[in-house]
């Protein structure tokens, strides 16, 4: 088990290599929350995520003939940038096994910092088998994502920053793969204020430690926007450390997820990842937990490969009411589509697409059904447009 002292060195050791990110309020999450919170932005970190804090904490004590090696890493992404970019800070040799469907970004980003990058595997895990059996052929020093010591002092130095920043927080909600995060913050936050309530928030498609911790039997699914809590093992060392020091698991959905990704770049101008968004997704999913508390949430990372974040918004659009699917029904006749779009211009939407469909309809062959994609300004103007559009004798549905 790893203490206090252990976290405050790596602190120490890691001043100067990485940022101490900034931990502020959001006063517009806080009033949609009914809590306090407060944002730790390791997005802002060089790598894009606090994964490097244990990464260089690591790298910073290898031995002369450790060095020498180099070393190998198994990640989904962030954990083999940090781990990459700071053994070119210290010359050392890196090779860093990703899954075949790690999102493309990550993979250059990771090959950017000097890194030899070997995609293995549909999974963390039989990445995992790859790099340790590489360890053996290479002689290379395996650098865990989690499950090691001096790993979790490292991304404990987040609890640190945070209550040393604001020392009055009541709750710290964290998110959770394999555990490393979470467990090096709760041991920090609790020795330091032993009261704080610690919150773990898991993807319900990979709830992993969720079950090992509470003895449950939820399945696992194969994919999830947060791929960097994807993990389907817990760590050892991970989950002896969460079941001493961590109050609580939780687990939000898909949807959830990218809820919140919308909401912190349109709220917060600021570009999260599926997993730093989890925290979120859990205040905005079980509201009443934490209403009235000073809450700490860690912003782990923002590394999203940028196809997904424009279906991510979009879709979030589509929830807000903001972009909407209309089907109008009307006479085939010409002059039929020049009334329809005038009618919505007057009503203040925008159409952003238009589709005529004449064959696959069960109407008479005499009409048609024109299928409007439109932008508006929400639910209630959605309302409005179908309003003029029955006003002005169509027949019209949101889809």
């Amino acid at each position: 088990m790893i203490s206090l002292s252990d976290i405050q060195a790596a602190a120490t050791r890691l001043e100067g290599q990485v940022l101490n990110t900034p931990c502020v309020e959001s006063k517009t999450l806080s009033q949609i929350t009914g809590a306090q919170v407060f944002l730790k932005f390791e997005n802002l970190q060089f790598t894009a995520s606090f994964k490097e804090r244990g990464a260089c904490n690591k790298l910073a004590q290898l031995s002369e003939e450790d060095r020498r090696r180099g070393v190998v890493a198994m990640s989904a992404g962030n954990h083999a940038q940090g781990v990459a970019y700071h053994a070119q800070r210290l010359g050392l040799r890196a090779v860093i096994v990703m899954p075949r469907f790690t999102p493309g970004v990550k993979v250059e980003r990771t090959r950017s910092f000097g890194a030899q990058v070997v995609l293995h595997g549909d999974t963390l895990e039989e990445a995992r088998s790859h790099a340790i059996a590489l360890t053996k052929e290479e002689q290379l020093c395996f650098v865990h994502p989690y499950d090691d010591e001096v790993i979790i002092a490292g991304q404990g130095t987040c609890g640190l920053e945070m209550l040393q920043a604001v020392p009055d927080l009541q709750t710290l909600v964290v998110a959770v793969g394999g555990g490393g995060l979470i467990s090096g913050v709760a041991v920090a936050a609790k020795a330091l204020k032993r009261d704080i309530e610690v919150i773990g928030v898991q993807a319900l498609r990979f709830p992993s430690m969720f079950n090992a911790i509470k003895h449950a039997h939820l399945p696992q699914g194969g994919s999830s926007i947060a791929e960097g809590i994807a993990v389907g093992t817990p760590g050892r060392l991970t989950q002896a450390i969460i079941e001493q020091y961590v109050d609580d698991l939780v687990l939000v959905d898909e949807g959830d997820i990218e809820q919140a990704i919308v909401m912190l770049l349109e709220i917060e101008k600021t570009l999260v990842e599926g997993a730093g968004a989890a925290g979120l997704a859990a205040m905005l999913k079980y509201p009443n937990r934490w209403r009235g508390r000073k809450v700490g949430l860690l912003l782990g990372g923002g590394n999203i490969d940028p196809l997904l974040l424009a279906d991510i918004i979009e879709r979030g659009m589509v929830r807000a009411g903001r972009l909407a699917r209309i089907r109008v029904s009307a006479r085939d006749v010409p002059g039929s589509l020049a009334r329809i779009t005038a009618v919505v211009s007057e009503a203040a939407a925008n159409i952003e697409e238009v589709h005529h469909q004449r064959a696959f309809t069960l109407l008479a062959a005499q009409n048609v059904e024109i299928e409007l994609v439109i932008q508006t300004r929400g639910r209630e103007h959605i309302g409005q447009v179908l309003a003029a559009l029955h006003a002005a004798g169509f027949q019209a549905q949101e889809q």
